[in-house]
């Protein structure tokens, strides 16, 4: 994705407990996203939550969970997103988690690599 304009935001809601082939479920997806060619991925570690369960996980000191929520966001051309979308039963499959996946539409303002200054 290299140009500015609608694109869409892939959410994928997740535990930091969750695996997948020995790693973390959030690692796994990231890698798949980087192998698929996609623009680009950021985990984000919630500090409290609850899904379908309703079991609450928090990072408040008295109750410390070491299972707090766990945001992948990917943003790209929906036409990219699709393949990988279709991909991720098979990764919840194998990972044998609960999950929460969303798509939104977005609008790219700013897309640009960092430049790296000479060293």
């Amino acid at each position: 994705m290299h140009t500015l304009g609608e694109a869409k935001l892939l959410r994928i809601f997740i535990g930091e407990k969750d695996r997948c082939a020995g790693k973390p479920l959030y690692e796994h997806i990231v890698l798949k996203a980087k192998e698929s060619g996609l623009a680009g991925a950021t985990v984000l570690r919630g500090i409290e939550g609850f899904g379908a369960s309703s079991l609450l996980h928090t990072a408040r000191l008295l109750r410390l969970s070491d299972d707090l929520p766990i945001v992948i966001e990917i943003v790209d051309k929906e036409e990219r997103l699709k393949p990988f979308i279709d991909g991720l039963d098979r990764i919840f499959d194998n990972a044998e988690c609960g999950a929460l996946v969303t798509l939104e539409k977005v609008e790219v303002l700013v897309y640009r690599p960092t430049v790296s200054s000479p060293r």
